[in-house]
């Protein structure tokens, strides 16, 4: 529901309306995120993108929720494949989730996305060979939250690729801000 100036939601009283927008987008800024890349897949269709907003949403089963623009053309896979998988970016690696903020180029062939190397997991969702750690997850809930799609996926696989003590990439490791 757009409200002044195009802007979502409710503005308190006496508030200049973008003054306040660009306040919010601060605060929201401060919460804490990791950085990932979401890999996905419908037929022989796959993607990887950077992804930030994700969490556990529950222990029995275990369930991975990932919001996705629904303009990306990675919530269309995830969409029509119902399935997803996360790859867990070493803190060393930065600089790769900004080679994900588009469609990839990707070479079946090589099993490269934009020249990094992938491989299937158990649902058939790519997932980073350099990664730190993936959760390869089923689709089980999409939810519509706005503009983005809320998939919840229970986690059928796991596992470390690195040592488990390695630093994992963080959204304040970076520039890169999203959401707010």
């Amino acid at each position: 529901m757009p409200t002044q100036h195009g802007i979502v939601g409710p503005i308190p009283e006496g508030r200049d309306p973008e003054e306040y927008d660009k306040l919010r987008r601060r605060v929201l800024w401060t919460l804490p995120y990791g950085l990932y890349v979401l890999g996905a897949r419908a037929g022989e269709r796959r993607n990887g993108m950077t992804i930030n907003l994700v969490t556990q949403v529950a222990t029995d089963p275990k369930l991975l929720g990932v919001a996705v623009w629904k303009e990306a053309f990675t919530h269309e896979l995830v969409r029509e494949g119902g399935v997803f998988a996360l790859s867990i970016v070493d803190r060393e690696d930065r600089a790769i989730v900004r080679k994900f903020t588009k469609p990839v180029e990707v070479d079946a062939d090589a099993r490269t996305l934009n020249g990094f190397p992938y491989r299937d997991g158990l649902t058939g969702a790519p997932i980073l060979a350099q990664a730190v750690a993936y959760l390869d997850c089923r689709v089980t809930n999409p939810v519509d939250c706005g503009d983005h799609t809320f998939f919840i996926g229970e986690v059928v696989d796991a596992g470390f690729q690195k040592d488990e003590g390695t630093p994992v990439l963080r959204m304040e490791d970076t520039r890169m801000n999203y959401g707010g």
